[in-house]
């Protein structure tokens, strides 16, 4: 078993030039919590609910004017679609990541991993 067989393939992707109030009406209307940020090059960063709370609502920015560039993480961490379930899982409880961007080789998106998915498929590390 690979993370492929495990992950979200139905992703929802949000470009950095949006609003979060744009990102932020996508994680209501899809209930979740974590976007993917892509632009014509490929994935540059990751934007999560706690991003827009920290970052965004705690300092007063404008939802409606700030950009997701502004405040998403484009320090991306990764695993790829090919990687043994156990090691990505021990890897991000180490890290204290609940959600990881999936790649596959050539580095484009193949989807997302959450500790839910692991939960799911009943995999432990």
């Amino acid at each position: 078993m690979h993370i492929g067989d495990i992950m979200t393939r139905n992703v929802h992707l949000v470009r950095p030039e949006e609003t979060l109030q744009y990102a932020a009406n996508l994680m209501a209307e899809w209930d979740i919590a974590f976007l993917p940020v892509a632009d014509a090059s490929g994935l540059v960063g990751t934007l999560t609910d706690r991003d827009i709370i920290l970052r965004a609502v705690a300092p007063g920015l404008d939802a409606e004017t700030t950009k997701v560039a502004d405040i998403m993480t484009t320090n991306i961490t990764y695993c790829y679609d090919d990687e043994a379930p156990e090691n990505v899982l021990a890897n991000m409880q180490s890290l204290h990541l609940r959600r990881l961007a999936v790649l596959d080789r050539q580095s484009r998106l193949s989807g997302v991993v959450s500790r839910t998915d692991f939960k799911r498929h009943q995999i432990r590390s």
